[in-house]
């Protein structure tokens, strides 16, 4: 067998199966607990178009100084992306964990 078409067959091999292959990737979205309604809105229009391309989103919630003491304002803010992005997307990791001043969730798109 002749070495150089085994190598070719093998780099054919694996550019097929790279063409086959989706990589996920993971968006971000800050937000504060005491945000406004339109700046909401924005971001909910971007999970939403973040999860129909496929992608996971991390939704943080940071708080700051005195922030600290309302944190059922920050999960308040999370409950909302999660009845907004109900149709779409399923929360993947719950908002029950806290890192230092910030709650994190993380959605993913709905299998189909």
């Amino acid at each position: 067998m002749d070495y150089s078409k085994y190598k070719y067959e093998q780099e054919k091999k694996q550019r097929e199966a790279k063409k086959k292959q989706h990589t996920i990737h993971i968006k971000e979205i800050k937000v504060k607990p005491n945000i406004e309604d339109h700046d909401y809105k924005v971001k909910v229009s971007h999970l939403r178009r973040f999860l129909e391309r496929g992608d996971k989103i991390k939704v943080t919630v940071m708080f700051r100084g005195r922030e600290t003491q309302h944190m059922e304002r920050g999960r308040a803010v999370l409950d909302r992306f999660m009845n907004d992005a109900a149709d779409i997307g399923e929360v993947e990791e719950p908002p029950t964990t806290l890192f230092g001043r910030t709650i994190v969730m993380t959605f993913r798109p709905k299998m189909k």
